[in-house]
């Protein structure tokens, strides 16, 4: 099918939006991508400070194995990723006890005897789960075809997944008491803390058959990312480029135009005005309600439990490093709640990436969850009480990084913080929301379809959710119902 004639405006360049304009732009649509800030990436981009080359953050490269979401975006793009296999995805630390997440279950096992079935079980569910979002998923259904593809794809096309159906309204925690492990305080707490910065809920809450696919992520493998994970961005808009769209940069979009159900184009910080065929928004829905003027409705889930993060970045001496012998930790409390700095994750640049550090330095990036709405009454309160709390913040995540990772008390040559706050300018989110929605439910989620027959929706807001490969999982169906629409345009 012809697109060159069809012209397609997508807000915002992080890796979501990229990747759709990637896609719809090697389809031969015209393509303009809009990014209010210098650089592309969004929450999966690099920003530099003080000398360091910093992931701003998400740190892990994950997707990239063999028929992959990454993988195979690549092999489409004519892109050859930068990336080398780690050999241990991260480190878990808690009680002064260090348990590598690796290829394989062995470590996990020796230390939990009993999960052996369980783990057993996740591989089988897992491996069903990557196949079925191969080439994306007609997921959450808008139609008929949506439904005979998933049907095809599915129970057709993959024998065993009508198995699955058992767990699709079931949480992780119901799962685990099916192999007698919902006692077990110790492991409960190691699966927890996976599925934090994975489905951004707890097994109590994350819904069974995504924290199947998530748990599967140290096994699938992860990467390094040369450059730091903003690369990947950067490589995505050069393919754009290259295909005949654009990406310009300091371009704020400020409202989007509309009639009835129907998309017209856009208006930017600068004074223009933009039509576009179909308009594709790398936004949180309530963000993209603000561009058209209406309160948001904040009418799901997800959204009304929404994270943002707390950061630090760090310039760190490599002899941490060296003693740690990983590159990424991730760093839990003994108890109490996840995230608000009792559950760190951290992630330094390799030793030899000198582009990213001074010689014999790391650049390191340490993010927990942390609910927006505190930090926003603190600055509504004055400024004063608001720094008060970023520093108790930076102390607080310092002192369990020193508890749990004692080499690198000393080697911190340079310290920068950043809080909700800081994630809703950088990214122009509403309250700084980063991460997607939590993973709680396979029906209370967002697709890409919005009011408007035209108008879509990319990025970590939409099913299924965070993490490179779920953007990109989500991307494709973005693209699927982009030429949809394109052909009703020329109906």
């Amino acid at each position: 099918m012809d697109n060159s004639d069809l012209h397609c405006i997508v807000i915002g360049a992080g890796l979501g939006g990229l990747a759709a304009a990637a896609l719809l732009a090697r389809r031969g649509m015209q393509v303009t991508v809009l990014e209010a800030q210098s650089t592309p990436g969004g929450c999966a981009g690099n920003f530099v400070s003080n000398g360091y080359r910093f992931d701003a953050g998400a740190t892990v490269g994950c997707g990239f194995h063999p028929g992959g979401p990454l993988e195979q975006l690549g092999h489409e793009l004519g892109i050859e990723w930068p990336v080398t296999p780690e050999p241990v995805a991260w480190q878990y630390r808690r009680r002064g006890r260090k348990l590598d997440l690796c290829r394989t279950r062995e470590g996990i096992i020796a230390r939990f005897p009993r999960s052996a079935s369980f783990w057993e079980e996740q591989s089988r569910m897992a491996e069903m789960l990557w196949r079925l979002s191969e080439n994306g998923l007609h997921w959450p259904l808008t139609s008929l075809p949506d439904l005979a593809g998933l049907f095809l794809k599915g129970v057709g096309g993959l024998p065993g997944t009508v198995s699955l159906a058992k767990y699709a309204t079931g949480t992780a925690h119901d799962w685990l008491a099916t192999h007698g492990l919902d006692t077990m305080s110790d492991f409960i707490r190691f699966i927890d803390a996976q599925l934090m910065i994975s489905v951004q809920a707890t097994s109590r809450e994350a819904n069974a058959l995504n924290a199947a696919i998530a748990l599967d992520l140290p096994v699938s493998g992860t990467w390094h990312v040369r450059g730091g994970v903003g690369r990947i961005a950067e490589l995505l808009a050069a393919s754009i480029e290259k295909d005949g769209g654009a990406v310009v940069y300091n371009k704020k979009v400020i409202r989007l135009d509309t009639i009835r159900r129907e998309a017209l184009g856009v208006e930017t910080a600068d004074g223009d005005a933009l039509a576009a065929d179909i308009i594709i928004a790398n936004l949180t829905p309530d963000s993209l309600e603000q561009l058209e003027g209406r309160a948001p409705e904040r009418a799901k889930v997800g959204i009304r439990s929404g994270w943002s993060a707390f950061m630090l970045y760090l310039g760190m001496d490599s002899s941490a490093f060296r003693m740690a012998g990983v590159d990424h930790l991730q760093i839990i409390s003994s108890d109490g709640r996840l995230g608000e700095c009792q559950s760190l994750f951290v992630s330094a640049s390799a030793a030899d990436e000198l582009s990213r550090a001074p010689s014999g330095q790391r650049a390191v990036t340490i993010s927990t969850h942390s609910r927006p709405e505190p930090w926003f009454e603190a600055l509504r309160s004055g400024r004063a009480g608001y720094l008060r709390m970023k520093e108790r913040y930076t102390r607080q995540a310092l002192d369990l990084l020193y508890e749990e990772m004692p080499e690198a008390e000393g080697a911190v040559r340079s310290v920068k913080a950043a809080t909700p706050v800081s994630w809703e300018r950088w990214t122009g989110r509403r309250l700084g929301y980063v991460g997607g929605y939590a993973q709680t439910s396979l029906f209370d989620v967002y697709g890409p379809s919005t009011r408007y027959d035209n108008l879509f929706l990319v990025g970590d807001s939409i099913f299924p959710g965070q993490s490179l490969p779920g953007v990109v999982t989500g991307a494709r169906r973005t693209v699927e119902l982009v030429l949809r629409q394109a052909r009703k345009i020329r109906l």
